[in-house]
């Protein structure tokens, strides 16, 4: 089973999308705001984390480069989940080290897809 660090300050879409991954089968291990994120990521290591750009303490840009930039972490594949849907932000997402981008509201047909690019199917 697959470990995914949901990494969501909003607790109705953390939740939400939670429940759903672990439907899904996925073991998710959430985190509120970017520095657990990096705490969680170190200690947990997931397989992939799921990362809102918008967050406290540390934001999930800077939470992105800290994770790739450290040895323990700079493996794990970073999708970026924001309500930021215009083209600089992807870009931004993709250049601080995000591998893939994708929009809330959350299409979960098209985030799976994604997710399983990274996993290759160990779900």
């Amino acid at each position: 089973m697959a470990k995914i660090l949901l990494v969501e300050d909003n607790e109705m879409n953390r939740d939400m999308l939670a429940r759903r991954l672990q439907r899904k089968g996925y073991e998710v291990v959430v985190a509120e705001d970017g520095q657990v994120a990096i705490d969680r990521a170190t200690s947990e290591q997931p397989d992939l984390i799921l990362m809102d750009l918008s967050l406290p303490v540390v934001d999930g840009w800077e939470a992105t480069r800290t994770l790739k930039a450290q040895d323990a972490t700079q493996h794990i594949p970073i999708i970026a989940l924001t309500a930021h849907a215009i083209s600089d932000d992807r870009d931004t997402a993709l250049e601080c080290g995000c591998d893939e981008y994708d929009t809330k509201p959350v299409d979960m047909k098209r985030l799976l897809s994604k997710m399983e690019k990274f996993l290759d199917g160990s779900a």
